[in-house]
């Protein structure tokens, strides 16, 4: 009898790791990105940059793939070298946190001022290494992104010992040096690159973003604003965050229309969802918590509405925004093509985007994430 208790034990406890190592194969694989920008005053070049092209990023991230599948996108932020920033914490901020709520990184950048100040390499790669909250599974895409001017030695933590360190626990070192590509190399940039098995990159932070315009901007930017319209805020912060993605909008525009088109892009993607203030992406994670939601939690327009009426107002919000979105996606496949034809007349781009992409694509690829193209 005692047999065969402990042979029915086994077998059950062999199912059950069965059933965890097929759970944990599905799993949704992570994109994480860490971006660190020099703040201090020369940098105001590369400060915009990001602002710039944080959408276009964003859109090409969106076409990565692990195993047929969309990997979840995680971005964090950091700013060093601003004389504004405490300096027992060596004038280093972590901004965000590895999250997939793009409107705020598009907020955090858009709030970023330069000021004069001491660039700490090496403590803000051991800084963004132990604070971010890194996947610990081996197939996620972990990377950090530093960008600066001065000599990547300075500072009382050595980068050597930093960048092994971040490698040690499978985060790649990219590192961007904001000037000439030699004067990059003496100054360790590459060699914190070569550390941690990232890519050595250099740019001209000062150089103009080139924009190209396509027949296609126009009616993207105006289904980006009928998009908008398919949001459904809820909670007590959920006005105030359906508020800032108009006003990330507006941010984008600034840099012009082909700005806001890559914002629209971005939104029409996998990689966009709200799911703490928007009800129809809420819906879509979990029906029953959207449900038992108390009714001053809901819109105005809701309260009086029974679980079926809310079910039928939310899905009917839902096939809107799917229609919007896949309009946007068909425009924008043609806008690629019109686009990419434009860019091969022209010189090859010294910018964030355009190196921060080049080496993300080698790096996932060898990684074994494929990307689809539009």
């Amino acid at each position: 009898m005692k047999a065969k208790i402990s042979l029915l034990l086994v077998v059950i406890f062999l199912i059950g790791f069965e059933m965890s190592i097929t759970s944990q194969g599905k799993t949704k694989s992570k994109i994480q990105i860490a971006l660190i920008l020099d703040t201090s005053n020369s940098m105001d070049g590369l400060i915009n940059q990001a602002k710039a092209q944080l959408w276009k990023v964003v859109n090409d991230l969106a076409l990565a793939r692990y195993n047929g599948e969309r990997p979840t996108l995680e971005i964090a932020l950091y700013e060093y070298g601003n004389d504004r920033l405490t300096a027992s914490e060596g004038y280093i901020k972590m901004v965000a946190q590895l999250t997939t709520d793009l409107d705020k990184i598009s907020e955090d950048l858009f709030a970023l001022k330069t000021y004069g100040g001491n660039e700490y390499c090496g403590q803000v790669i051991q800084f963004a290494t132990r604070q971010l909250n890194w996947s610990k599974s081996n197939k996620d895409l972990k990377m950090i992104f530093i960008a600066g001017n001065e000599a990547f030695t300075q500072g009382d933590v050595n980068y050597v010992t930093s960048c092994q360190n971040s490698i040690a626990k499978g985060i790649i070192i990219n590192t961007i040096f904001c000037g000439n590509h030699q004067t990059g190399i003496n100054t360790k940039w590459k060699d914190g690159a070569d550390l941690a098995d990232g890519k050595y990159m250099n740019i001209d932070q000062n150089v103009k973003v080139v924009y190209i315009n396509s027949p296609y901007d126009k009616d993207i930017v105006k289904l980006n604003s009928k998009l908008n319209t398919t949001y459904i805020s809820y909670g007590n912060k959920g006005q105030k965050m359906k508020e800032r993605q108009s006003i990330q909008d507006d941010n984008a525009s600034t840099f012009g229309a082909v700005n806001t088109v890559n914002r629209a892009v971005s939104k029409s993607s996998g990689n966009y969802k709200n799911v703490k203030w928007d009800l129809v992406d809420a819906f879509d994670e979990d029906e029953a918590r959207v449900t038992k939601l108390k009714k001053d939690q809901l819109p105005k327009e809701m309260r009086g509405m029974s679980k079926d009426e809310m079910k039928k107002h939310i899905a009917k919000k839902k096939k809107e925004r799917t229609r919007i979105q896949k309009k946007i996606q068909e425009l924008n496949k043609k806008r690629n093509k019109y686009v990419s034809k434009k860019r091969k007349e022209m010189a090859n781009d010294n910018t964030l985007d355009a190196v921060l992409l080049k080496s993300v694509r080698s790096i996932a690829k060898s990684k074994n994430y494929k990307y689809i193209e539009n």
